[in-house]
Order: C-alpha cells, then sequence, then structure tokens
C-alpha cells in the first residue's frame, strides 16, 4: 500500500495547489503527494514549468491527481458545452501525465452538480456520455478515471460508493479505466455500510480518501472514529494500490506524521 497526501485542502498560497507542502512530505516519509488538476490547470504555462519543477526537486512523485473540473465548468443541465469539456480534459490529463500521474479524482461535485429544475436522470446521463467520451482520452495517457461519490451537501449526484460502482457499470463493461473511489469521510457522512464496499470492492475499488469523518481533519488514533471496519474491508477486497490523505489541519508538522503512521500501522 502506498500513502500520500492531498495538499490543496491545507494550501496557504494564492494558487491553491498546496505545493509549498511537498517538500516536508516527502521528509515525513509519504510515498507521493496528490495534487489538484483544476488549480494546476489555471497556471499560465511558465508557471506550470515552475511549478514541475519544484515538485521535482521535492524528492516526492504526483501519482495522482483530485480536483479534475473547476466549479466553473458545467458538466450537467441545459448548457453543457462537450466539445469544451472534451478540449479541457485533454490538456488537463497531458499536464497530469507530465506529472507521472496514474489516477485522476472525478469528483468535481460544483461541475457535476444538477441544477434545479433540470431532470436527475438526464443529468445522470450526461455524466455516463461525458465518462465514455473522456475513457479513451484518459487511456491515452495512461490513466485511470476513478469516480468520486462525495456527500449529499457538496452534489446531488453520486453519493455512495455503491451508486458509483453503477455508474461505472451504466458507462460500460468495455471502458476498463473508469472505476471507482472510496472516502471513508463522505462514506461516513451518508452513514453508507462498507457492506457495499465489500460487495463490489474487489471489481471497481481504484483509489480511496481518508479523513477522520469528525470535522474532516488529519486521522490520529486508530480510536478516534470507526476507522477499523473501513480498513478491514479494504483489506478483504485485497485493495492494495494508494490511499490519500484528504483532510483539513492547522497543525501540518503535527498531524501529517500522525496519520502517516495510522496507515503505515495498518497496511505496512
Amino acid at each position: 500500500m502506498k500513502i500520500g497526501c492531498c495538499v490543496n485542502m491545507i494550501a496557504t498560497q494564492p494558487d491553491g495547489t498546496g505545493i509549498e507542502f511537498v517538500e516536508r512530505l516527502a521528509g515525513f516519509g509519504y510515498d507521493y503527494v496528490e495534487l489538484p488538476l483544476a488549480e494546476m490547470m489555471a497556471l499560465p504555462e511558465k508557471e506550470f514549468q515552475t511549478f514541475f519543477e519544484k515538485l521535482k526537486k521535492s524528492g516526492i512523485p504526483c501519482e495522482t491527481c483530485n480536483n479534475f473540473f473547476p466549479k466553473t465548468a458545467r458538466l450537467t443541465g441545459e448548457n453543457v458545452d462537450l466539445p469544451a469539456i472534451l478540449e479541457y480534459a485533454e490538456r488537463a490529463l497531458s499536464r497530469a501525465e507530465s506529472l507521472g500521474a496514474k489516477i485522476v479524482v472525478f469528483g468535481s461535485g460544483g461541475a457535476k452538480n444538477v441544477p434545479d429544475g433540470f431532470s436527475m436522470e438526464e443529468g445522470y446521463q450526461q455524466v455516463v456520455t461525458l465518462l465514455r467520451h473522456l475513457s479513451p482520452i484518459a487511456q491515452k495517457h495512461g490513466i485511470t478515471i476513478v469516480i468520486e461519490p462525495l456527500r449529499k451537501a457538496e452534489c446531488n449526484l453520486i453519493n455512495t460508493f455503491a451508486q458509483g460502482c453503477r455508474l461505472a457499470q451504466d458507462v460500460g463493461k468495455e471502458y476498463e479505466n473508469i472505476r471507482v473511489l472510496v472516502d471513508f469521510y463522505h462514506l461516513s457522512e451518508e452513514q453508507e455500510p462498507v457492506q457495499n464496499l465489500l460487495l463490489q470492492g474487489e471489481e471497481y475499488l481504484r483509489h480511496v480518501h481518508f479523513a477522520c469523518s469528525h470535522g474532516r481533519r488529519y486521522p490520529e488514533q486508530l480510536h478516534e472514529d470507526n476507522y477499523q471496519p473501513f480498513l478491514d474491508a479494504l483489506k478483504a477486497v485485497k485493495y492494495h494500490s494508494r490511499i490519500s490523505v484528504e483532510a483539513y489541519t492547522k497543525d501540518f508538522e503535527r498531524c501529517a506524521p500522525l496519520a502517516l503512521k495510522l496507515l503505515q500501522d495498518s497496511f505496512l
């Protein structure tokens, strides 16, 4: 199991990428960093190259990216511009590949949230169609897109791991690089049983996000939350790829090593 960290949620600089934390992650012993794609896409080419050099010098690879689409993108509703979306995706996935990413997370709650008054089923079908178009683009760049279920407070479409698996099924078996993520925080918020993970995790699970469900903060101790059944379920479905800490903290220097140790003790 590789253990990484999403740094955009603790970013302190205007670009919102969290690049300022990557060297410390490497020093703590994390295996990789998860960087936000939409924020990196907002960087002009010259600034992106400077960003890229900082990452290279840090000594820690970027194996995964979150935040695929910016909130300003419109993926459902009346005003979907599919050619523009796919043009953005081509550029974004190209940047992700240049960083070394193998996984791109498709949560993008603000972008895929179905607008009021628009048919939920039609919005769902728009996402199915989008993923069918995205799959060959991602495949060309050696990337798997993982559907991220989000709590209802953040998005009204795809709120559970079971729903994420259904979406991957509806996209089609031939699209083998469209799979699903499970996030302990969102799973806890939606009170989704880990049984769903046991039922479909071995086939569909390709990435994991992890945070304490109390305040979405960095996990510190095994007993502070109901982590054990979730961790046991990951082992039961033979998941051994990557798990990223995606959480908030005001004390990164103390909390990041504690989160790493908790996960190392659980899996390594």
